[in-house]
């Protein structure tokens, strides 16, 4: 079944601030809405939400409109087929975490959704939770009681503004996986508010770039991080490449996790909980990557991956340039001093091994 678009055309204006969106999202898996603080994320969700109205233009859904300034509708933000995770919980202190999930599930207009309760219970492992009171919950507990409450509405789609914004990064970690299964499990397109680059790397399957209330690029997640043109926005260190990795054992003695990156073994710390045959998906950053033109023996470093440059592009009025090197399927970025480039005769084509630590990949992605 194709996925359904969301077509955006609105203008908003604030004291000082205006929003501009032209856009059509394909929903199917997590679209992120990433840029700094103040560029439009939350406003642009809000105004989906039907929280703020738009001066002019029009939303829609598939075949279902839901705001048009020409012909006057406005569906009202409760008609709206959508569930709405604000950056706090938003629980309701009186009710405790069974009677939370029990105020959304019989509000609930959707039950041809194909999972109940017990389904979102299991998912976000809140049986130990059920009789607590909301008081009594730490904040990730806090948020996966609220992320459960938004599911039992049964939307059609999902809204996440910042939902990890107020956790620290160990409850981050803890509530990342569940963010990552759960629109896959469920069948339910999220949009996902974020400024944080490691948790727009690991969720999202797009990625809309909002800054100063315009959209700067869409596209899919792996292209954005790429791009050189985004690096003020996307951080020039932070920058490099997001690549699909399959998991082919685990070396228990020395505690690696092992790898098959387009027919060529990578091994990073180990991640327990990962198996053979799962796929996962690594960021590596291109300050992260050295190449050499013959491969070197007698270095600490595990990965060293045989490939050939692909292009070469020097960073203006800068000392480096960024490398882009090509295995068989899969493309990654060294960044290196132009001199380096110039000392190794590098061009489109030279063979090179790409130096990888193992350390590098991060493990806030797995």
């Amino acid at each position: 079944m194709s996925a359904e678009l969301l077509s955006l055309r609105v203008q908003l204006s604030f004291p000082g601030f205006d929003l501009d969106v032209v856009e059509e999202l394909r929903l199917d898996g997590v679209t992120a809405l990433f840029g700094p603080s103040g560029g439009g994320k939350s406003t642009l969700l809000r105004t989906i939400a039907g929280l703020e109205t738009p001066r002019t233009g029009r939303i829609a859904l598939g075949g279902e409109i839901w705001f048009d300034s020409e012909t006057r509708v406005n569906v009202p933000a409760h008609r709206r087929p959508v569930g709405f995770m604000f950056q706090d919980a938003r629980l309701f202190g009186h009710l405790g975490v069974t009677g939370n999930l029990a105020f959304a599930d019989k509000r609930s207009r959707n039950r041809a959704a194909g999972f109940n309760r017990d389904d979102v219970i299991a998912a976000l492992d809140l049986r130990p939770l059920l009789d607590r009171s909301i008081g009594s919950l730490s904040g990730g507990e806090r948020q996966r009681v609220a992320l459960a409450r938004t599911l039992l509405t049964r939307p059609k789609l999902l809204l996440l503004d910042e939902p990890l914004s107020a956790l620290d990064l160990e409850r981050k970690a803890d509530i990342l996986p569940y963010l990552e299964d759960l629109p896959k499990r469920f069948g339910i397109p999220t949009i996902y508010v974020s400024h944080a680059l490691e948790e727009v790397v690991r969720l999202a399957d797009r990625v809309l770039v909002l800054t100063d209330g315009r959209p700067q690029a869409y596209g899919p997640a792996a292209a954005i991080v790429e791009r050189l043109d985004l690096q003020p926005i996307t951080g020039r260190f932070e920058a490099g490449a997001l690549v699909e990795a399959r998991v082919t054992g685990q070396d228990e003695r020395l505690a690696l996790t092992h790898l098959d990156l387009d027919g060529e073994t990578l091994k990073m710390p180990m991640v327990a909980h990962l198996k053979p045959g799962d796929t996962i998906r690594l960021r590596i950053r291109a300050r992260d990557v050295a190449l050499a033109t013959r491969r070197p023996e007698g270095i600490s470093i595990r990965n060293v991956l045989p490939g050939a440059v692909d292009d070469i592009t020097p960073e203006p009025d800068t000392a480096f340039a960024e490398v882009y090197v090509a295995l068989r399927t899969t493309r990654f970025r060294a960044r290196l001093t132009r001199a380096a480039v110039e000392d190794l005769g590098l061009t489109k084509g030279t063979p090179v091994f790409a130096l990888i630590k193992s350390v590098t990949f991060d493990r806030r992605l797995i």
